[in-house]
């Protein structure tokens, strides 16, 4: 079932559209469990905004005997490239702000990071150089610089860096910068115990990465259509009553729409990794803003708000990642 609204359609699944000014978005979602064989997920209540994502989940242990393991939460990869504009919420470790409590109790998470380039792992190579594993950290250049021409030039070949000459503006004139160019594979992860029969409060929350662009993609030459509209119908599930919506403003605006693109990106597809189906579902998305649009795919779902919009399902078996597209109107928009 589709619900259908004049100023806001609700729909799930995103692909971020590079335009000038455009950010990518991060997609993060929900914990991996290493044993899947006797812990089930007695339910799941996601709720997503652009500010934050919270997550609470019951979970059951099936089975007449203690199951210790390991439950982790693996952060969205960060792809170093000097061209690439990434929201990125905080340049650290932590850079989504992830937190956990089990039972209502702070859980003390350990971080494994990795970094690689071109598939081979670089981590010892760049800790022993002092050279900080988060790519877009704004001190890696000067500490690249000050390695050896040799050393520069190995990492280059061996595609660990990128050399971009340019003036910075600070009157040295044009110099040559050194980009990291390796992929960051971070994961937060802790013990946990799950006693027999007894339910598991785990809950986490973050501070999502928005990625956005300053017009509306599948608006060409001042009417909806043009090369990205199929994508978004198919990835959004915008549909006709959003896209008259859009329309109808564009018109009114001399051809332009007056929106702005945000994107969120959800892996809602690690819930498969537990034992069954996730008992209870529910979800529910804040867009924010009152004239704030918001797409999505999904099913049942109902406005529960000024901003709100809440989906429900038993037994529910999430084959796909969730993607929000929220379009924000005017001074709203980020």
């Amino acid at each position: 079932m589709r619900l259908q609204m004049t100023a806001v359609v609700l729909c799930l699944t995103c692909g971020a559209t590079l335009a000038n000014d455009t950010t990518a978005e991060l997609g993060a979602g929900g914990l991996i469990f290493t044993r899947s064989d006797t812990i089930e997920m007695a339910s799941e209540d996601l709720f997503i905004s652009r500010e934050q994502v919270r997550v609470a989940y019951q979970f059951v242990n099936t089975s007449d005997a203690d199951v210790e393991s390991i439950v982790a939460f693996p952060m969205p990869d960060i792809a170093g490239s000097p061209y690439a504009d990434i929201a990125i919420p905080q340049n650290e470790d932590n850079f989504l702000g992830f937190t956990v409590t089990v039972n209502g109790q702070a859980v003390e998470t350990k971080l494994d990071q990795r970094a690689f380039a071109g598939g081979i792992d670089v981590t010892d190579e760049l800790r022993t150089n002092g050279i900080p594993l988060f790519p877009a950290d704004q001190a890696s250049d000067a500490l690249i610089a000050a390695k050896s021409p040799e050393q520069r030039q190995d990492w280059i070949v061996r595609g660990m860096i990128a050399v971009e000459t340019y003036d910075n503006g600070d009157g040295s004139g044009l110099r040559d910068h050194f980009a990291p160019v390796w992929d960051l594979k971070s994961t937060y992860w802790w013990r946990m115990n799950f006693p027999p029969g007894e339910k598991m409060d785990v809950r986490h929350s973050y501070t999502p990465s928005v990625g956005g662009t300053v017009a509306v993609a599948f608006v060409d030459n001042g009417k909806v259509g043009g090369p990205m509209l199929e994508s978004y119908r198919q990835k959004y599930c915008v549909d006709r009553d959003l896209e008259k919506t859009i329309q109808k403003a564009a018109d009114a605006n001399d051809g332009d729409a007056p929106y702005s693109e945000n994107w969120l990106s959800y892996i809602l597809t690690t819930g498969g990794n537990w034992r069954g189906e996730i008992g209870k579902f529910k979800l529910t998305i804040d867009k924010g803003e009152p004239d704030t649009l918001v797409s999505f795919c999904g099913s049942n779902v109902r406005k529960t708000g000024p901003t709100t919009f809440e989906m429900t399902a038993d037994n529910f078996y999430p084959e796909k990642d969730l993607h929000v597209l929220f379009l924000l109107k005017g001074s709203d928009a980020q």
